[in-house]
């Protein structure tokens, strides 16, 4: 279902896998105004097969629209049949035109990310695969540590891929919060992918850059091994961001992957492997843009702020 300004309670859905093996999801979300902004731009959506977050931007109440039209377009995808890249684009397209034609976008700059994640059932091997247009994230934690899958489309995050800037120095910058790819009708409307093997006890974190301003990735990580629930996870990472700030909108979808009596052989292609098979993905999940794998600490470490996150300056 599409949020905004509201919890979603956990949920719960058991799928089978092409390999004869049920997979068990249970996620949780929610999206929060945060402490400076006067209105929630963002939005969210937890509608089994997808998964996704979107941070609108754009003058008056544009940013609004351009995430809420979004989400609506996307939702109706979902209710019409299988997800897919070209099932997305096209969703995309119509809000866009959705975006444009609203009497109350009144800003070039009117737009809005798409992030997130979908489960693909379709081949012989389930994959997830992952979207991203803008710079809100997909974290996934394995095997007690996380990496940022998704690509930030970011004058940082470009200047970071050059040797410009270091990753340190990109936290910090002061064009930190412009981006360079956007839902809207200025905008092109095609994410990058990145597809995933399905693991049993897989962890994904969906987030808009209200949490990653608050939140370092160690932040992420301490609050996901405190917290094995999702609703938890959600509800103590938006705690820590409001405490330490919450200077944006913030919005946080967690979602848990279970497979029981999954081995090797059941796992599926690897990443490389899904990338060689479908020509759509742009980047190996393990090597994104040169984002580093987050190891897990121990929680003392970690513990680098009052509400036992890594707060970001």
């Amino acid at each position: 279902m599409p949020v905004s300004d509201a919890p979603t309670a956990a949920q719960s859905q058991t799928v089978a896998l092409p390999t004869g093996l049920d997979a068990t999801l249970t996620w949780a979300g929610v999206t929060h105004r945060g402490r400076k902004r006067d209105i929630n731009q963002d939005a969210l959506l937890t509608s089994y097969p997808l998964f996704v977050v979107a941070d609108g931007m754009g003058g008056h109440i544009g940013g609004e629209i351009a995430s809420a039209s979004t989400i609506d377009r996307l939702q109706r995808m979902v209710g019409k049949g299988p997800v897919s890249p070209e099932a997305i684009e096209k969703a995309l397209v119509k809000a866009v035109r959705d975006i444009g034609e609203h009497p109350d976008t009144t800003d070039e700059g009117t737009g809005t990310t798409v992030t997130g994640v979908y489960l693909d059932i379709t081949d012989e091997q389930a994959t997830w695969v992952a979207l991203n247009i803008g710079d809100s994230r997909v974290y996934l934690e394995r095997d007690d540590a996380l990496v940022q899958v998704t690509t930030d489309h970011s004058l940082v995050q470009e200047l970071v891929a050059a040797g410009r800037l270091s990753p340190e120095e990109a936290e910090n910058h002061p064009y930190g919060n412009v981006i360079t790819r956007a839902v809207g009708p200025s905008e092109g409307a095609v994410p990058d992918y990145v597809r995933l093997d399905v693991r049993d006890g897989d962890r994904f974190v969906i987030c808009s850059d209200g949490l990653t301003k608050e939140l370092t990735d160690y932040g992420i990580l301490h609050f996901l091994r405190l917290h094995a629930e999702p609703e938890a996870a959600v509800d103590a990472m938006l705690e820590a961001a409001l405490e330490n700030g919450g200077r944006d909108n913030i919005t946080i979808v967690v979602l848990n992957v279970s497979v029981p009596g999954q081995g090797p052989e059941d796992e599926g292609p690897t990443t490389q492997d899904a990338r060689e098979q479908d020509d759509r993905v742009a980047q190996d999940a393990t090597d994104t843009a040169g984002v580093p794998v987050v190891e897990a600490v121990p929680a003392a470490e970690a513990d680098a702020s009052s509400t036992g996150g890594d707060a970001r300056e």
